[in-house]
């Protein structure tokens, strides 16, 4: 092995993203599948397929999953150094990074044994830069040193993450293709929590718990609504082929239509669309169209289209995909003017044969959620199964 053909050996690598003066690790698992190397992002129980590598000068780079983003790497042996750069803003957003093959330990190898145990249910208070606040739901299961679990807030959640407890410190990371995240907290007085977050070069929050079984978000089928007035939905934006398409058009008269706003760019628009490609599918010929609205980080409509062909393959996605315009909720409402707003990416409005819209759900519970997904999931079986077996 040389340090200029940058093989990627199989097995283990423990990744270390260096922002904020936090390393933010992930595990990144290399194998070989039918003579190619792939690699996969491993958070929790979740495997991110990684298969697109090209070769640019004396560097590699790896295309993430669906998103707009790399690694650039240099490998050598049983290291890699390198970038973790996006190319889906504004601005310039590149941090370094170091990998280790052969190690598994997503943070201390051999950690303190945990003084502390975070299992359970938290009621949590986040606090931007700004001083905002907004509410959210803390989940955590441990076991030992091992900590799984996640934040669901009223606009999605931050889907799988994991970590460890050393002492009574937690600390626990995601890396998606797209977003690096590090939480760390320890106890303070009467079995409350203190801590930060950290995401990507810059940002950072501040957050406080308490324990509390009973801890609630807002009703997500009732954060956006129709204004008054208001029964039901008028769009047309082009699909990926460049046709001109409507919510009025007769494919979609007397059928129930499912509108999912999205992002290509959108860990949890992944988490939905991964559930919603195979259930179209199953479930077309009852009567069912779901229409994908993309606003996406691009300059537009060109640029755009690779991406959403890009989501459209990798999740096989069978149903109508078509570019709305930017990803800013306040475009999105002014795109589809019949809401009172739009609060999170994904939003997802439910139509009836009569064309009257019955439902809008913000946000999105992954599977990362555990029970909350599931029960979104129940939840949604129910309302189609009732809206499907509707008659004109």
């Amino acid at each position: 092995m040389t340090s200029t053909d940058n093989t990627i050996k199989p097995g283990p690598w423990r990744v270390a993203l260096q922002a904020q003066g936090q390393e933010i690790p992930f595990i990144m698992e290399a194998e070989e599948q039918n003579g190619k190397t792939v690699l996969y992002l491993i958070n929790a129980d979740e495997r991110i397929l990684v298969d697109e590598f090209h070769q640019e000068g004396d560097s590699l780079r790896i295309r993430l999953h669906i998103f707009d983003a790399d690694l650039i790497a240099k490998v050598d042996g049983d290291k890699m150094a390198g970038r973790f750069t996006r190319n889906d803003l504004d601005y310039r957003y590149s941090v370094p990074f170091t990998a280790e093959h052969g190690n598994a330990a997503r943070f201390e190898a051999k950690p303190e044994p945990a003084s502390y145990t975070y299992t359970g249910k938290w009621e949590v208070t986040f606090t931007d830069p700004d001083g905002k606040q907004y509410p959210a739901i803390g989940v955590f299961e441990q076991k030992d040193n091992r900590v799984t679990g996640t934040f669901l807030t009223e606009t999605g959640d931050y889907r799988y993450l994991e970590g460890q407890v050393e002492g009574d410190e937690l600390k626990v990371s995601t890396f998606d293709g797209n977003h690096a995240y590090l939480f760390t907290a320890k106890p303070t007085e009467g079995d409350n929590l203190s801590g930060h977050f950290y995401s990507g070069p810059s940002h950072h929050e501040t957050w406080v718990a308490k324990r509390n079984e009973n801890a609630e978000l807002a009703n997500a089928n009732e954060l956006t609504f129709l204004k008054p007035g208001y029964e039901s939905l008028e769009f047309t934006f082009q699909d990926l082929e460049g046709k001109q398409v409507s919510l009025s058009d007769e494919k979609y008269k007397g059928k129930v239509v499912l509108v999912q706003l999205l992002g290509s760019w959108c860990p949890n628009c992944m988490d939905e669309t991964q559930f919603l490609a195979p259930y179209y599918a199953k479930n077309k010929d009852r009567g069912l169209e779901i229409i994908g609205l993309g606003f996406e980080r691009t300059k537009g409509y060109e640029q755009a289209v690779p991406r959403l062909n890009k989501m459209k393959e990798r999740f096989d996605i069978e149903y109508d995909l078509l570019y709305a315009g930017s990803a800013d909720k306040e475009a999105a409402a002014q795109a589809l003017p019949a809401l009172n707003h739009v609060l999170s990416f994904p939003t997802t409005i439910y139509i009836d044969r009569q064309g009257k819209v019955r439902k809008i759900h913000t946000g999105f519970s992954g599977p990362g959620t555990g029970k909350y997904y599931e029960e979104w999931v129940a939840d949604f079986n129910k309302t189609m199964d009732e809206l499907l077996a509707e008659k004109i």
